[in-house]
């Protein structure tokens, strides 16, 4: 074995979770099984070493990557779930001695990505580690943009660990404690959140003091155990990763309860906060609403906010006079966003500019991004809300921009290593170096002309690559030179001489290039280092800035969709007066938008009971209310005529159903597992959204559960939270003269022969048809599917009067939960159909009969039909 194959086999002994990328001259090589994994992911075609090797099975597989383009390659593996250890020379191999030392510079993991390239702006690339055990905490970080949090968690909660961890969606995440909650937490993650996941390494000493290094003991001092050695399994795993600067990583923020709502991973999907139901994109969500943004640190704050809704009124209304505030400015908001289109993203670039990556370009777009700074302050003087009078209080940075202006070139090459970014004026010494490389022929001619004068010979300077430069002189006069010329070279018509100021010439023009590279890499680095100290101020601007670009968003969402100003309390009640879907009547521009009222409280009507025909709109009703809370609550203004919220802890859904067949789960069973975890988290503040609970299993049992659920909902001793729930078991409205705070409220429609018409409107009362069998033809449905449909309902209309008194023992085992007083109940203890639908069509059809036109033939014919029905 080569000493090359041994030095690479050692330190892939020490990173055998990573593939290696091992720098040999302008490439990065991966053997063994590195390089088949490289090679199969990469589309790399993979070669052998030692190809001499006479058996085939002794050669090591083998393939590489350009240096200068590895990025591309390494950005791939990451998002195939890889990591990556960069193995860089650690020496001059100029000055090696045998074999050039080489080691580990950093490892590039899903959660520590710095490079551009490999980073969407608009959303935070986190890095999680969790603590489970008795008491629980996850600490949180973004490298690229130094914010690093930590939540705890008294107990060993796993569902509220879950929620937290989905709010950040981590792209990496470390787990230590518990074996049993950190395989759960593993599984959620892997599987819901497409995270890599891996075990913490082992802290030495105790939890708390890499954190007090860091941080500083005022930092520590206010966590508890668990969050104490969250923060240090991530900080130790960063040291040990990323080997580099982290002091950007200033600033530990303690997320504490009460602040914000807690929103579980089902709610976030379901009312389609940040991704579309149908394919996860940005448009069709909430957020793709509201994010009008112009930075990349808006583009982020803004989803935080959307995720993170706030419970403290105060918050909430100072967020909302800036938005009021700007929503009346139209002319200073629309002279703010075009200032904020110029600005960067200037967390990331500090970020860089700390870490150490950063390039000239780097530099000089910070720069870039922190000229338009004096005009937003110029714009924000005049404005008088606290929030942004906060945002006002700009740090201009303005020796920031003038230490790289006026050390970088405007127009800086993309390599810092060659030189030629150094600005004319800004170093003697790059001027010296500079000048000389560009005119160095001037240099010589005027040592000639010197030499000339002084020594009174008809010489010139000439040059070879043996000797170098040197004086020559004529035979004729080559006795009497001065003594400190020294003889190089005798020819048959001349001497050459060379002196000391022409060999130190000599030596800076053949090394001048280097010289000044080198020069200006160590100028470039001092700069680096100067900036990187002011990590905090620019940190603090760039979170002004975002929060502007945010208020001015939300603004002007606001103006161009009609939004107002609702009103905010700890009153518990929701009235909502013309409420709208923020996402559907945006999508659907093309269609009027029916507007609806919500009215919920804690006492009387604090359950909704929704019924109506499918298709007609029942759960873009019960999301939109959702929304308008969720907006609300998060500072916005919300698509409405007015509305009142009353503070809402957090918000539930259960919608939609679906099979778990990787985990073994029935529609139903997945359906009563996320009811299970609702009513176990839910509290009396709480908003819950319920979507035709129990359809997943026979009609007696699915109505039983959802009875059942409805009373628990409604109940102030068991919950008493406000709840939506939206059923096609009609016989549930009974509910509303049995049980205190249930009000029933139905979509309307309108039907005409075989076609239904929805109107979208919600009127109190329940509903009394579903019209399936109308949707199924609207959906496309065969027409002779559609009338099969029919005569199939007819009899089994049918048949469920006929059995209605029949007193059948498995009917009556299936009896609805609540027994002989419930709403599908004759009182005489038979079952009878859940929907008289005959019944239902006999008032239709003497409700739509106008007497007073009638002639007495068709009024027979009216009665014989109605008799015959009936």
């Amino acid at each position: 074995m080569t000493p090359m194959m041994k030095q690479y086999l050692d330190i892939k002994e020490r990173n055998k979770d990573s593939i290696l990328f091992f720098r040999l001259g302008d490439f990065y090589e991966m053997f063994a099984d590195d390089a088949r994994t490289a090679s199969r992911e990469l589309d790399l075609v993979l070669t052998t070493r030692d190809r001499s090797t006479e058996d085939p099975g002794e050669r090591v597989p083998m393939c590489g990557v350009p240096y200068h383009s590895s990025e591309t390659y390494i950005a791939r593996l990451i998002a195939k779930g890889y990591k990556v250890a960069i193995c860089e020379q650690i020496e001059d191999p100029t000055t090696a001695v045998g074999l050039v030392d080489r080691d580990i510079v950093r490892i590039v993991t899903p959660g520590t990505l710095m490079e551009s390239s490999m980073l969407d702006e608009s959303r935070p690339n986190y890095l999680c580690a969790a603590h489970l055990g008795d008491n629980s905490a996850v600490c949180f970080t973004d490298l690229s943009t130094g914010e690093i949090s930590v939540t705890e968690f008294p107990g060993c909660d796993l569902s509220r660990v879950e929620n937290e961890i989905t709010a950040f969606s981590p792209a990496e995440a470390l787990l230590e404690g518990s074996p049993e909650l950190c395989a759960r937490l593993a599984a959620f993650l892997e599987t819901r959140l497409e995270c890599l996941v891996q075990t913490a390494g082992n802290i030495p000493g105790e939890p708390g003091a890499l954190v007090r290094s860091h941080f500083g003991d005022d930092a520590a001092d206010g966590l508890g155990e668990a969050a104490l050695r969250a923060a240090g399994i991530l900080l130790k795993y960063l040291i040990d990763t990323q080997k580099t600067d982290l002091s950007h990583l200033n600033s530990l923020r303690l997320n504490a309860g009460g602040l914000f709502m807690e929103l579980d991973a089902n709610t976030m999907r379901n009312l389609e906060l940040v991704g579309s139901l149908r394919n996860g994109d940005k448009r069709g969500s909430l957020l793709g609403v509201l994010d009008k943004t112009k930075t990349p640190m808006g583009r982020r704050l803004i989803r935080s906010w959307v995720m993170r809704p706030l419970l403290m009124t105060a918050q909430i209304k100072k967020r909302q006079s800036a938005v009021a505030e700007l929503l009346g400015e139209t002319v200073a908001r629309g002279e703010l966003v075009s200032a904020l289109r110029g600005i960067g993203d200037l967390e990331r670039l500090i970020g860089k500019i700390v870490y150490g990556n950063a390039g000239c370009r780097d530099l000089k777009a910070l720069s870039a991004s922190l000229a338009p700074l004096p005009d937003i302050a110029q714009l924000l003087s005049p404005l008088k809300c606290a929030a942004l009078r906060e945002c006002a209080a700009l740090d201009l940075l303005g020796d920031v921009a003038h230490m790289i202006d006026s050390t970088v070139q405007d127009s800086p090459p993309f390599s810092i290593r060659e030189g030629g970014f150094i600005k004319d004026g800004a170093d003697p010494e790059v001027d010296r170096l500079r000048a000389l490389l560009e005119n160095s022929s001037a240099a010589l001619t005027a040592i000639e002309a010197k030499e000339r004068d002084r020594t009174g010979k008809k010489l010139k300077i000439g040059y070879n690559k043996v000797f170098g430069y040197y004086i020559e002189i004529p035979r004729s006069s080559s006795e009497d030179v001065p003594g400190d010329y020294v003889r190089k070279q005798t020819l048959a018509n001349c001497e050459r001489f060379i002196t000391q100021e022409l060999k130190e010439l000599e030596t800076e023009l053949l090394s001048a290039k280097d010289n000044l590279a080198d020069l200006e890499y160590r100028l470039y680095e001092e700069l680096r280092g100067k900036i990187a100290r002011e990590v905090s101020r620019v940190q603090a601007t760039a979170g002004r800035v975002a929060g502007l670009d945010v208020f001015c968003s939300l603004a002007t969402t606001a103006s161009e969709n009609n939004y107002c100003r609702p009103e905010i309390d700890v009153s518990g009640v929701i009235d909502i007066r013309d409420g709208r879907h923020p996402v559907v009547e945006v999508v659907q521009s093309d269609t009027l938008f029916v507007p609806n009222d919500t009215y919920l409280d804690s006492g009387a009507a604090r359950t909704a009971i929704i019924t109506g025909p499918n298709m007609a709109g029942k759960s873009t009703y019960m999301r939109q209310t959702a929304l308008i809370v969720l907006l609300a609550q998060m500072g916005s203004f919300v698509p409405a005529k007015s509305a009142l919220v009353g503070i809402v802890d957090r918000v539930f859904t259960r919608i939609g159903a679906s099979d778990d067949l990787s985990a073994g789960k029935s529609t139903f069973m997945v359906e009563m597992t996320e009811v299970a975890g609702i009513l176990k988290d839910a509290t009396h503040s709480s908003l819950l959204i319920l979507d035709e609970i129990g359809r997943g299993t026979s009609t007696y049992d699915g109505m039983a559960v959802a009875r059942a659920v409805l009373e628990h909902c409604a109940d102030k001793r068991k919950l008493g939270a406000r709840t939506m729930f939206a059923t096609h078991y009609h016989e549930l409205t009974s509910l509303e003269n049995e049980v205190d705070g249930v009000k029933n409220f139905s979509i309307s429609a309108k039907k005409r022969g075989d076609d239904v018409i929805f109107l979208r409107k919600i009127v109190p009362g329940g509903a009394d048809e579903s019209y399936g069998v109308e949707v199924a033809g609207l959906a496309g449905v065969p027409e002779s599917v559609i009338k099969r449909a029919k005569a199939v309902l007819k009899s089994l209309e049918g048949k469920s009067l006929a059995a209605s008194g029949a007193g059948d023992a498995q009917q009556a085992r299936r009896q609805p939960a609540g027994g002989g007083d419930s709403g599908g109940s004759d009182g005489s203890g038979g079952q009878i159909s859940m929907l008289d639908i005959r019944g239902s069509e006999i008032v239709r059809a003497l409700a739509a009969t106008d007497l007073n036109t009638l002639t007495p033939l068709e009024a027979l014919s009216l009665l014989f039909e109605l008799k015959k029905n009936l």
